[in-house]
């Protein structure tokens, strides 16, 4: 009898380039995991003081069994250290070991480790192949998937960086247990935004759902983790580079970049960022003719079901709508200066669209002061 855990696979479709997403139990030492992969002489994973202490051990020990050597680099934990430093801790450790072409490198832990070694095998010897192994419930559901990599900068996001495909990606469900519940609930922000931009019935889903989720219910996650995953299958298959549909999956992004950068990485979580940044979108989307009333209410309310932030900071007391502007205009989607947001045209579709600044001020007004009327 197979005795190996179930999965369920999900495949990236990009040509040569294409991989699968496995989603399951025990796949971090799951030898099966590995079936595949390319064999060499050394491996490095690329991990962070929080995360290798719990899984790293694991991951060694299947590695192994394919790799004459296996390193590992223990980055420091949290947003506040995703820069050119860090990155550098992993070139150091390519270095030093004379990792070759042919070494592989595996990213253990949540979004800011597979951000910063993904970005690191794309640069190290102009490419060398990894696998992501995402911790956290948002990594999981997005930031692993799809290849967009990158450090920040202190005036705006994810600024410098690289499209770069994995060769696998293993979603372990086990590795959900050891995440505090702020952080499950900043990686809900990544499911709840598949809804509005791509599949209102997921949408319901996950309003009816959200208890469960919330308690961790393996089934549950296993469900919005896989259906996440298909969504943004489709899009990067259709878009890699985000010259076009990929952007929708930045919903609730632009406000939420510039919340995080105002108030310095790592003070809000990203998902809580992008959930307040959700409800602030939502606003616009209602003032551009794209939704209704009832349709920001829902949203918000489910926002803060997911124990989320739905009112937002104030990053500038004496001129708190031009810092949030200032800093929107230092974002990836913006053109010649001009601000570009992803707003819903109708529950389910999303679209990339400029907005006047006076409303899009009036958004800020309002979400800053906790108002519940729309502009």
């Amino acid at each position: 009898m197979d005795e190996r855990p179930h999965k369920h696979s999900v495949r990236i479709d990009l040509g040569d380039r294409s991989y699968e997403i496995f989603i399951g139990h025990r796949l971090i030492d799951d030898p099966a995991s590995l079936d595949g992969l390319p064999a060499g002489a050394s491996a490095v994973i690329v991990s962070n003081v929080t995360v290798a202490p719990l899984y790293a051990a694991r991951l060694i020990s299947a590695l192994q069994t394919r790799f004459r050597q296996v390193h590992l680099v223990e980055l420091p934990d949290g947003e506040a250290h995703k820069h050119w430093g860090s990155l550098n801790l992993i070139f150091d450790a390519l270095l030093e070991k004379a990792c070759d072409r042919k070494t592989v490198l595996f990213a253990l832990g949540g979004g800011v480790v597979g951000d910063m070694a993904g970005f690191a095998a794309a640069c190290y010897m102009r490419g060398i192949p990894f696998v992501q192994i995402p911790t956290t419930l948002l990594a999981q559901v997005d930031s692993s998937v799809g290849g967009k990599t990158a450090i920040n900068h202190p005036l705006g996001k994810n600024m410098i960086g690289a499209f770069y495909q994995p060769l696998r990606v293993l979603c372990d469900l086990d590795t959900l247990g050891s995440l505090p519940d702020r952080e499950l609930s900043a990686g809900l922000a990544e499911v709840i935004k598949y809804g509005p931009i791509a599949d209102m019935a997921f949408f319901d889903w996950i309003e009816a759902h959200m208890a469960a989720l919330r308690a961790r219910s393996p089934e549950a996650l296993s469900h919005a983790i896989r259906r996440s995953c298909e969504i943004k299958a489709a899009v990067v298959g259709q878009d890699e580079r985000e010259s076009g549909l990929r952007a929708i999956l930045n919903f609730g992004h632009t406000f939420g970049h510039a919340i995080e950068a105002g108030m310095g990485y790592g003070a809000w979580l990203h998902g809580e960022a992008v959930g307040c940044g959700m409800v602030m979108a939502a606003r616009l989307s209602r003032a551009l003719g794209g939704v209704d009333q009832s349709f920001v209410e829902r949203l918000t309310e489910l926002v803060r079901a997911a124990g989320l932030p739905t009112v937002a900071p104030v990053l500038d007391g004496h001129d708190n709508v031009g810092r949030y502007l200032q800093l929107m205009r230092v974002d990836k989607k913006a053109e010649a200066g001009a601000i570009r947001f992803v707003v819903i045209e109708g529950p389910g579709r999303a679209s990339m669209q400029s907005a006047p600044d006076d409303m899009v001020a009036e958004v800020i007004r309002i979400s800053c002061a906790g108002e519940t009327q729309c502009v």
